[in-house]
């Protein structure tokens, strides 16, 4: 009986930590795409700011959430961005729980378009 436990052991403690890791990347994706909304939605209403200043804005903000839920590896960017639209894209690479493999990072992007703010014609 303790031979087949001794052999049976391991690979279900093996199943149980690839459940818990497939769980913490499904998790660090989620994490990703909320960090890339949250930038963009930053991003989009900066006023009458210059695209330079609205992207830095998307920066910080996918930054500021990032660092808020803990991730320690990832990276923002803005680019694809046009002068009509605003693109954030995050990646990150999860923890991993099994020694010995390398994870796979994660990219998540969200765009949405600016918004600019015109003043209202005056006719006479």
């Amino acid at each position: 009986m303790s031979i087949s436990l001794a052999i049976v052991f391991p690979v279900v403690l093996l199943l149980l930590l690839l459940v818990v890791q497939a769980a913490l990347w499904w998790y660090d994706r989620q994490v990703a795409l909320t960090a890339a909304r949250e930038g963009v939605d930053a991003g989009r209403v900066q006023g009458n700011a210059t695209d330079e200043v609205k992207n830095e804005a998307a920066q910080r903000q996918a930054r500021d959430f990032l660092d808020r839920q803990g991730v320690r590896s990832y990276l923002v960017r803005t680019d694809g961005s046009t002068p009509e639209t605003i693109r954030v894209t995050v990646e990150l690479t999860p923890p991993l729980l099994i020694p010995g493999l390398s994870a796979p990072s994660i990219r998540q992007y969200a765009e949405a378009p600016r918004e600019r703010f015109v003043p209202p014609v005056v006719t006479r």
